[in-house]
């Protein structure tokens, strides 16, 4: 009996090299060497011949691309946590399974969230350029002071893995854990945190030292920090986003912070990515934001993981099975 045809994957993106050399061994893979991000028409190529696609977060797999997809397209296996690149809806109704990668990024994830609650309270990054710009003149009782985070209180947007996991890490540092959440986590794990549900966000926002994003990116949550609920929190509030750059109007969180009315920001992610917002680059300049390059899941290990789990989904959809992560509109 012959050998079973293998599956033709697309990769859009470089990934790790031993999660391409195990996809090379397993699949007729096609990979992007160059790392170069494809355009349209490349993507559109990709969808018409491939068995499976995997993507990642940066690719816009919308209607119009899926609407071109091949009739051997059955699977796009996303490279990320999120789906929101995909429109999970399009693709069902052409008959083609979408993938994605969860749980794997949790911890590092929740360990950038507090460095950054960190680094915006504690002047770090501010701090870090003083050396190299030769600017340091000795201790100083007044110098370069920042906010103790212990005994603030924490208001965390949607407490899923990393929101829940970001909690275990604060609750550590001595912050109060406070959530908004679609539904309340189980009593368990609410008295193990010590955390208070808000079922009101705005409420909650008006009495939070420190405001972390880590609500998945859905039509429902397109700035759900908007300028009336940022005109809520309170001067010496910060904010921190390690989530979707969309979820917050970062026009208005911008306006905010020049004027005094938030005391500053942490993010991670932009609502424009890869353009940053003007004003939150001369805020950085300034000391008032810190900002980092969508790097919150940048491990080693963390991208190892996420491969192994894009192989899992492809395999077992491949052996007829329903793939362990598959993601359906209803989920989302």
């Amino acid at each position: 009996m012959p050998a079973r045809k293998k599956p033709l994957v697309v990769v859009t993106r470089k990934l790790p090299d031993v999660v391409e050399t195990r996809m090379r061994e397993l699949f007729d893979t096609r990979l992007n060497v160059t790392d170069a991000p494809l355009s349209q028409a490349e993507l559109v190529a990709a969808v018409r011949e491939a068995d499976v696609l995997v993507p990642t977060i940066t690719d816009e797999i919308d209607a119009a691309v899926l609407a071109q997809a091949g009739e051997r397209l059955k699977l796009v296996a996303n490279f990320g946590n999120g789906v929101d690149n995909i429109d999970v809806g399009a693709a069902l109704s052409r008959g083609i399974t979408v993938t994605n990668t969860p749980g794997v990024l949790t911890e590092d994830t929740a360990d950038m969230t507090m460095a950054l609650i960190l680094a915006v309270a504690r002047r770090v990054a501010e701090g870090a350029r003083v050396i190299p710009e030769e600017r340091f003149e000795g201790w100083s009782p007044t110098w370069m002071l920042g906010h103790r985070i212990t005994g603030k209180r924490l208001g965390i947007i949607g407490m899923g893995r990393i929101g829940t996991a970001l909690a275990r890490r604060a609750k550590a540092f001595g912050l109060s854990i406070h959530y908004h959440n679609r539904r309340r986590v189980p009593a368990a794990l609410e008295e193990e945190l010590e955390a208070t549900w808000w079922d009101s966000l705005d409420q909650m926002l008006a009495r939070m030292d420190v405001v972390s994003v880590n609500c998945p990116h859905t039509p429902a949550t397109y700035h759900l920090l908007s300028a009336r609920h940022l005109r809520l929190l309170r001067p010496e509030a910060i904010v921190v986003n390690t989530a979707r750059g969309e979820i917050i109007d970062e026009n208005a969180m911008a306006r905010l912070i020049e004027q005094g009315a938030i005391a500053g920001a942490g993010l991670d992610v932009f609502e424009h990515e890869p353009a940053v917002n003007p004003r939150l680059i001369k805020l950085a300049r300034q000391g008032k934001v810190v900002l980092l390059p969508h790097m919150g899941s940048a491990t080693h290990e963390g991208r190892v993981d996420m491969g192994e789990k894009v192989i899992v989904n492809i395999r077992t959809f491949m052996d007829g099975h329903r793939p362990p992560d598959r993601v359906l509109p209803s989920m989302l």
